[in-house]
């Protein structure tokens, strides 16, 4: 017997995939040449043609909560080869921009985030919290003085964890509120769709794939499939590593500081050192390639939501490794204004992290090891 389905279109969610970069959407005609041709799609249920059906008929709950738009890593391959220019990557990009402001809470700062009215806003919030903060506890000192240019004499490790460690708390909660209705969702849509048998969730299971599906991450294998935008590769895993790079450089520093006592500035031969220098010029490097590509690539679509992320991260390794030259070139002034210009980035980057595109990382990652899980092939 035929399945039924209660189908409910929302009009204004069509709207909304359109406004965030899926413009091409109703010019799908359902030739299923997307799933045809795209490398990483699975056999069972393959995507993207169902999610293009859903997409033109509303249908935000098979959307939303569908682990499919996440598996697909907008290879490009379904774009080049749509005879009627309907983009279902580009699509499906907008798709999980909705899905990441569905899951993190509030919901207006996820709509800040996709609109570049206010962006200006998004930079006043870390500016007006630095300057506030920093004069009321005495730790932001807009004139310091002696020869040894330092950071923390302007503004102090103090007032920066003050900040960024409540702001840690802050992004972990919000991403386990979303993660918690996020797997919940994926899994009913499982269930639903054919896509499992397994009736209830193991979560010792899902830990056991995520394992599993990290060295492909790791590798960006899924990437290496695609033809069409076989290149971005090289500039995705320069960035993915270079985070990396910096986050054990920021540990390493934490230690350092707070449990040695050694406080800096620290020599350019110490190996965090090193280590904190190659992961700001790949950061710099692979942004640059994220920018050239999307440029390169006209037939394309892309959103303020990807212009957004890729200036951060532009923005961020290039302030960062100008102070970093500028302290060493001895101008205090302009190595003080570019270091607090790179805090402004960084809590942009990181603040708003659960509500941009940048959350796919872990929406992607669990989405990976859900379908892992559940023995699809």
């Amino acid at each position: 017997m035929t399945d039924k389905y209660l189908i409910e279109p929302d009009v204004n969610f069509v709207r909304e995939i359109v406004g965030l970069g899926g413009d091409t959407l109703k010019k799908c005609f359902q030739c299923a040449t997307c799933s045809v041709v795209c490398p990483i799609s699975p056999d069972t249920k393959p995507f993207p043609r169902k999610e293009m059906i859903a997409a033109s008929w509303g249908l935000k709950d098979r959307l939303v909560g569908n682990l499919d738009i996440w598996l697909c890593h907008h290879c490009g391959d379904c774009t080049t080869n749509c005879p009627r220019g309907a983009k279902p990557g580009e699509v499906l990009g907008a798709v999980r921009s909705y899905a990441i402001a569905t899951y993190a809470v509030p919901k207006t700062l996820g709509k800040w985030v996709n609109s570049p009215k206010f962006l200006p806003i998004l930079l006043l919030i870390p500016t007006a919290i630095f300057i506030v903060l920093g004069l009321i506890t005495g730790l932001l000192d807009f004139t310091p003085g002696g020869e040894e240019i330092a950071q923390t004499k302007f503004f102090s490790t103090w007032l920066v964890d003050m900040i960024f460690i409540p702001l840690a708390v802050w992004v972990v909660a919000i991403f386990a509120m979303g993660l918690k209705n996020f797997i919940n969702d994926i899994h009913e849509n499982a269930l639903l769709e054919g896509k499992t048998d397994k009736k209830e969730l193991d979560f010792v299971g899902l830990i056991k794939a995520l394992i599993r599906v990290i060295p492909t991450i790791l590798k960006h294998d899924k990437f290496s499939e695609c033809t069409e935008n076989k290149d971005r590769a090289t500039a995705h895993l320069l960035v993915f590593y270079s985070f990396i790079g910096l986050f054990i450089v920021t540990n390493i520093f934490f230690i350092h500081l707070y449990i040695l006592q050694w406080h800096g500035p620290y020599s350019q031969l110490h190996p965090a050192k090193w280590l904190a220098n190659i992961s700001g010029v790949a950061l710099i490097i692979g942004g640059a390639l994220m920018i050239w590509n999307r440029l390169s690539k006209t037939d394309q679509t892309t959103a303020y939501k990807d212009w957004y992320l890729l200036g951060l991260v532009l923005g961020l390794g290039l302030t960062g490794m100008l102070t970093e030259i500028t302290r060493m070139a001895g101008l205090a002034g302009i190595t003080y204004w570019t270091y607090f210009i790179h805090l402004v980035f960084v809590f942009n980057l990181f603040a708003f992290l659960p509500f941009s595109k940048l959350a796919h990382l872990v929406y992607r990652t669990v989405a990976m090891a859900y379908n892992e899980y559940s023995g699809r092939q």
